[in-house]
């Protein structure tokens, strides 16, 4: 009661513990970069920089999904921020709370407590947290009750007894109950891509979207194609899975207008795809895709208004910076110095002298810290990077 709680992560789980502790007379902040200040002041959560919640808050609990951005995202020097009286609750995902940080805030005595559910390993055996006896730690196991395994089994069956009777089923992957054209189909995990690369290069989610659908397809029913983009735009935004069915609700429930534009009409491609978006400060986003040859291959074309040539696989990086010589130069040798691998690269700017933007694919993950260094050297506007293997 009047205690102060920091939720990491607002997303539906987070929605819900805030619900729940302020009808407790907790006062509620929160942390997520993806939530517009008005959707949480509705909630009644008061939208703060993750430094000040780590500070502010008696009690942190983490309901983040775990992307390249998220792991390690409490480390030493958020702990550092923290009342000794404040404790950590981890039940998302393992490595979202840098483990060995926490376990040095403990052992000082400069953490009060924490609850841990999910580990950087799993299963985890053996931690040196479990030498504390203010750690509650579970096995990921913390809402495999009686109770909800009772309710998994009624809702399989509830779900069974919809699909034979040939009504829709909510937890289905069900595209209202069309048949997706064959036309149709390769481009949906293209436009998927498209929506999670979107997410990355917005750094928000948008007020609006716009599923822009061009070419030969569009004698088809492309709607599949909208909610393709929405499943991308969010999968990297909230914890729980997201599917054809949940993605228009988490939308709505984020105020992202959506709207799906079609035009028989494709000037440079066969068929094109382009998410364009309109950010809370008025800014445009846009990244288009489309399908080449007899294979189908995927290829990036345009970002933000910049043309490239660039297949949408693995990782990806994006930097926006003033055009100059050596900036190429720069960034392949802070990658090698890290020892990443380029797979692909592809370098636009709008005039010589003005903006340039490059793209490029690497073989792996680049660290927050390089990108850092990366951004520091170029001295870059923008700099993205985003994980579409999985």
């Amino acid at each position: 009661y009047e205690k102060t709680v920091g939720i990491v992560g607002l997303g539906r789980i987070g929605v819900l513990v805030a619900q729940r502790l302020s009808a407790f007379g907790m006062r509620v902040i929160a942390y997520d970069p993806f939530v517009q200040a008005g959707r949480a002041a509705q909630l009644g959560v008061r939208l703060v920089a993750l430094d000040d919640l780590m500070a502010d808050a008696d009690f942190i609990s983490v309901h983040l999904p775990k992307t390249a951005e998220t792991v390690g995202l409490i480390g030493g020097d958020q702990l550092a921020r923290c009342k000794p009286t404040a404790i950590v609750v981890n039940a998302a995902r393992g490595g979202i709370v840098d483990e060995h940080a926490l376990h040095v805030a403990l052992k000082e005595g400069r953490l009060s407590g924490a609850g841990l559910d999910v580990f950087a390993s799993e299963p985890c055996t053996d931690s040196p947290l479990f030498e504390f006896d203010n750690v509650v730690a579970t096995p990921h196991l913390g809402a495999s009750t009686d109770e909800a395994q009772e309710k998994a089994g009624v809702a399989v069956a509830r779900s069974v007894r919809l699909a034979l009777s040939g009504e829709l089923v909510p937890d289905a992957v069900n595209v209202q109950g069309g048949v997706i054209a064959e036309d149709v189909r390769p481009g949906i995990p293209l436009t998927e891509k498209l929506g999670r690369i979107f997410t990355a290069l917005a750094g928000e989610v948008a007020q609006q979207l716009d599923v822009e659908v061009r070419g030969e397809i569009t004698q088809y029913d492309v709607k599949v194609l909208e909610l393709a983009a929405l499943k991308g735009v969010f999968t990297d935004v909230v914890e729980d899975t997201v599917s054809y069915v949940n993605a228009p609700l988490l939308a709505a429930e984020r105020g992202l207008a959506v709207r799906l534009v079609t035009d028989a009409e494709s000037p440079d491609h066969r068929n094109l795809v382009t998410l364009r978006g309109t950010l809370a400060d008025g800014a445009q986003v846009s990244v288009s895709g489309t399908l080449i040859g007899i294979h189908q291959r995927e290829r990036l074309v345009e970002i933000n208004d910049y043309d490239v040539d660039l297949e949408p696989t693995g990782h990806l990086a994006f930097f926006v910076y003033d055009d100059r010589p050596g900036m190429v130069g720069a960034i392949g040798r802070i990658l090698g110095d890290a020892d990443i691998n380029i797979g692909g690269m592809q370098v636009a700017r709008d005039h010589r002298g003005g903006l340039a933007l490059v793209a490029l694919t690497v073989d792996s993950a680049i660290p927050g810290t390089v990108l850092s260094d990366i951004a520091a050297e170029m001295q870059a506007q923008l700099v993205r990077a985003v994980d579409v293997s999985s």
